[in-house]
C-alpha cells in the first residue's frame, strides 16, 4: 500500500462517508481527515437561510479541502479523506445555482475558482462512492440527530442525489469503487464491513498492478 497516498470517500449528505472513513482506517491503518462540519461558522447558517449563505459555505469547504489535499500529497501516509473537492463543484454548487440559492456571479466566481486551484493538485489514488437512496440518506440523518440538519429539504437531497449520479458516470479523474449503501449496512453488521473492505482491498490491489 505503499504507493497509495490519497483514499477519497464521496457520497451524499447522511450516506456514511465518516463512519466508513473511520472503520477503514482502523482496518487498513491510514490516517483520516475529516470534513470540517463541527468547527463549521457557516453550516448552521446556511441551513437556516441558504441562499445568502451558499456562495460563503462554498468557498468555506474549498479552502478547506484544498488545505487537507496539500497535506496528503505532501506527507508519507497513506490518507483516506472524508469527502473530495470534486464534489463542491460537480454536486453542490451547481444544485444550489439550479435551485436559485445561488447567484449567476457567485456561481461563476466559484467555479472559476476551483479551476484554478483543482489544476494544482492531483486526483485520489481511489475514489469510494457510496450510492444511497432518499430513504435511506433520510433515515441515516435522523438517527445521528444533528440539530443543524433537522431544516434540510428532502428535495434538496434528491438534486444532490441526481447530480452525484451524472458526475460518477462521467468519473475518469482516476480509480473508482462504487458502494451500494442500501444493500450494505457497515455501520451495525461486521459481516456487511467485511465485504466492504474486501472489495477495498481487491481494488486496491488493481490499482497497484
Amino acid at each position: 500500500m505503499e504507493s497509495l497516498r490519497h483514499i477519497a470517500i464521496a457520497g451524499n449528505i447522511g450516506a456514511g462517508k465518516t463512519t466508513l472513513a473511520d472503520k477503514l482506517s482502523a482496518y487498513f491503518g491510514w490516517d483520516v481527515l475529516y470534513e470540517d462540519v463541527d468547527h463549521n461558522p457557516y453550516l448552521s447558517d446556511f441551513y437556516e437561510n441558504m441562499h445568502r449563505w451558499s456562495f460563503n459555505l462554498q468557498i468555506y469547504f474549498l479552502n478547506s479541502r484544498i488545505s487537507q489535499i496539500r497535506r496528503i500529497q505532501e506527507g508519507s501516509r497513506t490518507v483516506v479523506q472524508d469527502r473530495t473537492v470534486y464534489e463542491d463543484a460537480h454536486i453542490f454548487a451547481p444544485n444550489l445555482y439550479e435551485m436559485g440559492l445561488m447567484s449567476s456571479r457567485d456561481f461563476e466566481n466559484y467555479h472559476s475558482l476551483f479551476k484554478t486551484v483543482t489544476s494544482l493538485i492531483a486526483p485520489p489514488d481511489l475514489l469510494i462512492y457510496l450510492r444511497a437512496s432518499l430513504p435511506a440518506l433520510m433515515r441515516q440523518i435522523r438517527r445521528r440527530g444533528r440539530d443543524y440538519e433537522n431544516n434540510i429539504r428532502q428535495d434538496y437531497l434528491q438534486n444532490l442525489n441526481n447530480h452525484y449520479e451524472t458526475w460518477i458516470n462521467n468519473y475518469t479523474d482516476g480509480n473508482l469503487l462504487i458502494i451500494n449503501v442500501d444493500d450494505l449496512n457497515f455501520v451495525d453488521s461486521l459481516a456487511d464491513f467485511d465485504t466492504v473492505a474486501t472489495a477495498v482491498a481487491q481494488k486496491i490491489t488493481q490499482v497497484q498492478l
